[in-house]
């Protein structure tokens, strides 16, 4: 009999996750992960964890099958925390929950579930997995799930053949209705329990107060860029090669506080990210105002009016070899090649048509249409037929 070790976080879905699991014949044995100890900076009064932990509990002796909570906050502080902290200061905008399922889920909680035992670790999440013998080796693939709503493929785009050869997704192929279905049928006690918001298992957590505690706040200026502004009709060179064209287009523009008008303040730029559009507090706009570009080092945000504003699109982002990551090893692009794909740079943004070009420091990814706040530190991932194939960090 096969052993797997389900993250129980507490929620509907890794609940049904374990109740097909044991329908299916196999081992389960449930581990909570405990990723947090601050509670300075939740929102509310309860204890979001201890509430999870204890629904997770009431799950697992409902199934009849072990339970554990394991405290990883260690591992969460140096691996999600702090990495978060130092992104910010640079001006960056990380994605915690895609650091979460790599560092911590697929590979702290991994190690832990493979002591005990464990053939496969399965998690709640709407993907699917699939393999293939190529070239005489089995090779896995990571699909979107079945419920185009809830797909959360991108949130695992950095796992590695390695991670995926010992995960499960035993809900991919259902819809969040269904697997809502099954946990009442089940008499889950998860059933109705609403969908958790917030940092990958931290609970309910305030980012701008989190980054505060950090990030010491510390006035500047908001500049307003017309949308008529001169930097926006550069003159476009000739391009003696593609490569040229790419770099042009994957520079970003740059702005000095001359170039528009000052329409107020702000308590740091380090706190907000390209496309935000609440938290500027200035009025008197015809549209409302969008961060268009902040600038960590001179302090200053530069913002747009309306979310059509020239300063906001962007159809090319580069990804250097150091943040360059390939799921699927054997069709890793080499120098000089391309590939025609599907990409998004953010969770729930629909598909977008791009080709893929690896030069010699990394890999830029060309968008048929513009995109819009390409943000430095999120995530591109891109697909073919369902299949996401890889992933970078937007540099």
């Amino acid at each position: 009999m096969k052993r797997v070790i389900v993250g129980l976080s507490g929620g509907v879905d890794s609940s049904v996750t374990a109740y097909l699991l044991k329908e299916q014949g196999y081992e389960v044995i449930g581990l909570f992960m405990k990723n947090w100890h601050d509670d300075s900076v939740t929102i509310s009064n309860e204890c979001p964890w201890l509430e999870d932990s204890n629904d997770a509990m009431i799950v697992a002796d409902k199934l009849g099958i072990p339970f554990q909570v394991v405290d990883l906050s260690e591992q969460y502080k140096t691996r999600i925390v702090d990495y978060m902290f130092d992104e910010y200061s640079k001006g960056r905008t990380p994605n915690p929950d895609v650091l979460c399922n790599r560092e911590i889920k697929f590979d702290v909680f991994m190690d832990i579930a493979l002591n005990l035992g464990a053939d496969y670790v399965a998690t709640g999440h709407y993907c699917r997995k699939a393999s293939a013998i190529i070239d005489g080796n089995p090779v896995y693939k990571l699909l979107a799930g079945k419920d185009d709503n809830k797909d959360q493929s991108y949130f695992l785009c950095q796992l590695s053949q390695q991670q995926l050869a010992k995960a499960l997704f035993p809900i991919g192929e259902l819809t969040k209705p269904e697997v809502r279905a099954i946990a009442k049928k089940a008499d889950l006690i998860t059933a109705d329990k609403k969908d958790s918001q917030g940092l990958c298992f931290i609970g309910k957590v305030r980012l701008p107060e989190f980054l505060q505690q950090k990030l010491e706040p510390k006035e500047g200026l908001i500049v307003t860029i017309p949308a008529d502004s001169e930097i926006y009709n550069r003159t476009i060179p000739t391009f003696s090669n593609k490569e040229e064209e790419l770099a042009f287009y994957a520079t970003k523009y740059s702005y000095s506080i001359a170039d528009g008008k000052t329409v107020g303040k702000h308590q740091g730029a380090h706190y907000f990210t390209k496309g935000q559009r609440k938290g500027l507090n200035v009025g008197g706009t015809k549209e409302a105002l969008y961060v268009i570009e902040t600038d960590v080092v001179e302090n200053v945000i530069y913002a747009g009016e309306g979310k059509n504003h020239p300063g906001l699109y962007r159809k090319v982002l580069f990804v250097s070899n150091e943040e360059l990551h390939w799921i699927r090893e054997d069709i890793t692009l080499k120098i000089g090649e391309s590939l025609e794909v599907e990409a998004r740079i953010r969770y729930r943004q629909a598909l977008e048509k791009a080709t893929l070009h690896k030069v010699e420091d990394g890999l830029y990814v060309e968008f048929d249409n513009k995109q819009s706040a390409i943000t430095e530190g999120q995530f591109v991932a891109w697909y073919q037929n369902e299949e996401l194939l890889g992933s970078g960090v937007i540099s």
